[in-house]
């Protein structure tokens, strides 16, 4: 069974932080952030917004853009690591949100920015296995409030953010090809968050959550790891990366993300760029990045495009999508 996207959609907090508001409040410049990582604003939650309605957002901009009913869904899976509660499922709360009833919901944590790739993996085998017709996968986090309070670097780097997918049976394309996941756990303290009580002691299930990155760490498995994983991705799916349109890669960094297209021997022309202007936004970036693709026209049904996402864990994925057009979903009656 060919399963294919019908449609992205995408939601960013209204409140943008801009460098120079960043250099009001840290030892940093304008040029640091513009020429080390390449962003020059993010999106940050504001106070009240919780990555339920980030993700509620997300999910109802992609039935408008499939113009389908939200209710007409048969499942929901949210992956996210920033939970508005420990319990119950964030899904949960956004099928309360929406008022969706009758409608399973449960949520995957994939450990943050690799879950753009671990949440359409579940969500594909779902619709493959035929008992749901249209899954609705959202990838959601508010990972900018976990910045660790004087890390100038993690407040230059992250940035809050949902996108969702809307999976159905497609015909006429092969769709979502196989998707590889990996794990590398030796490298699990590259980049995690941990709980700290008022005292700074570690604490399980209280106190304040905060990022813990070994920048240098994550960029040399971007670079040095990454690529070996592409080649298994492409040989998979049967095809060269010349035979792939675009490129798009978790949003670690705009810098890095041109280093690693660049790292595959592929024009620079070929990336995807979302992380200037919204920050690294975990899991969702890269799917942000492909809804910024085909909504600017660089992406057309019958095309291919490379995913990947890596991040905490260290965990990574990638798939060959082959993009779909309307005419590949078949109507479905309500």
């Amino acid at each position: 069974m060919s399963v294919g996207i019908r449609s992205i959609g995408v939601c960013v907090p209204e409140k943008e932080v801009t460098n120079a508001q960043l250099v009001e409040r840290y030892d940093t410049t304008d040029a640091w952030m513009r020429e080390r990582l390449g962003i020059h604003s993010r999106r940050i939650a504001g106070p009240g917004e919780f990555t339920s309605d980030l993700a509620l957002g997300a999910l109802e901009d992609a039935c408008k853009r499939a113009a389908v009913d939200p209710a007409s869904i048969d499942l929901l899976i949210c992956c996210t690591s920033t939970p508005d509660h420990m319990i119950p499922a964030v899904a949960a709360l956004i099928l309360r949100k929406a008022q969706i009833h009758g409608v399973p919901g449960f949520d995957v944590n994939a450990g943050g920015c690799a879950g753009g790739l671990y949440g359409l993996d579940v969500g594909l085998k779902y619709v493959q296995s035929g008992q749901y017709e249209r899954v609705a996968v959202v990838v959601a986090d508010t990972v900018a409030q976990l910045n660790t309070p004087d890390d100038r670097t993690q407040a230059a780097i992250f940035g809050d953010g949902a996108a969702c997918y809307l999976l159905e049976r497609c015909s006429d394309s092969p769709g979502i090809g196989r998707i590889l996941l990996g794990t590398d756990p030796e490298r699990y303290y590259t980049a995690f968050v941990e709980r700290c009580d008022s005292d700074g002691q570690l604490n399980r299930f209280s106190g304040s959550n905060v990022t813990r990155m070994d920048a240098k760490g994550v960029k040399s498995f971007a670079l040095d790891v990454v690529p070996g994983f592409v080649d298994e991705v492409t040989a998979s799916a049967g095809v060269g990366l010349d035979d792939v349109r675009l490129i798009i890669t978790h949003q670690a960094n705009p810098t890095l993300v041109r280093e690693l297209v660049g790292r595959l021997g592929q024009p620079a022309d070929k990336a995807v760029i979302v992380a200037d202007k919204y920050g690294n936004t975990s899991g969702s970036s890269v799917v942000i990045a492909l809804a910024e693709a085909e909504r600017t026209g660089r992406l057309h049904p019958g095309d291919r495009v490379l995913l990947l996402g890596f991040g905490a864990g260290m965990s990574y994925g990638g798939t060959v999508v082959h993009w779909c057009g309307s005419e590949n979903f078949p109507q479905r009656e309500w």
